[in-house]
């Protein structure tokens, strides 16, 4: 069976974001990026499959910037095969990367789709359930456990009476939680080696497929700072202090 794996490049999840100045996005000159943290864990579980017998190839691909290849030859360290970079200086939406996967997905066959569950630089959270829709495919979202019996995967995600477990047909879309795995730092011998492993480099239109965005951002601003707190010097004062904010009759 052959995984394939979606990656995206983001700005690294131990790095605050700053916003420009004139409020039109956030600003990424000189920001470290790395992997999207749900997408490393998505790798990871494709190369734990691949070890257990489970699968003979993985392919990642990404949608971005030539500089996206850097996140791919990090999932190639980790384990995959080759990558595929659908190259664009354009922002791309969420349905055009589902577009553009469903015609990777159509070119590969792959017998199981890994995303992860969502990006952390829009959390848009939309992709993954995209590409289901669009190849027809079943989905397991939120996945905290992926097993393979057969013809079918059986994923384990968590709702809100527990957890819940589904068996879906392959090929099948799943989307990966926190609580998956651990991904692994990679080795010195694989980085090696990952610089040597392949990657088709291709362009949107290659699959027919039009990035031009339809949504447009009006405003990015900061959070709002988040006031201090007051130090009371009794319980009395305490429930006091709390009436008068209103949140107890």
């Amino acid at each position: 069976m052959k995984i394939l794996v979606p990656v995206k490049r983001v700005i690294d999840y131990n790095v605050r974001p700053r916003v420009k100045a004139d409020g039109s996005g956030v600003d990424l000159a000189n920001v470290k990026m790395s992997m999207n943290p749900f997408d490393e864990i998505a790798v990871e579980q494709a190369v734990r499959l691949k070890e257990a017998g489970g699968a003979e190839e993985i392919v990642v691909v990404s949608v971005g910037p030539a500089k996206a290849a850097d996140t791919l030859r990090s999932a190639m360290a980790m384990g995959a095969d080759r990558a595929i970079l659908v190259q664009t200086d354009e922002t791309v939406e969420p349905l055009a990367v589902a577009k553009i996967l469903k015609a990777v997905f159509e070119a590969e066959q792959p017998g199981l789709v890994i995303l992860g569950k969502q990006a952390i630089d829009d959390d848009c959270n939309q992709t993954g359930q995209m590409l289901a829709a669009l190849t027809g495919r079943p989905q397991g979202t939120f996945a905290s456990k992926l097993e393979i019996a057969g013809e079918e995967a059986l994923v384990t995600r968590e709702v809100d009476g527990g957890l819940e477990t589904i068996a879906l047909a392959l090929p099948a879309i799943v989307t990966a939680d926190l609580r998956l795995n651990e991904p692994r730092y990679a080795s010195l011998p694989n980085i090696m080696k990952a610089k040597k492993k392949p990657i088709d480099t291709k362009a949107p239109e290659d699959f027919g497929v039009d990035v031009t965005p339809r949504l447009r951002t009006l405003k990015v601003s900061e959070p709002p700072t988040r006031a201090a707190g007051i130090l009371v010097g009794s319980v009395d004062e305490l429930v006091a202090k709390i009436k008068d904010m209103g949140v107890v009759a």
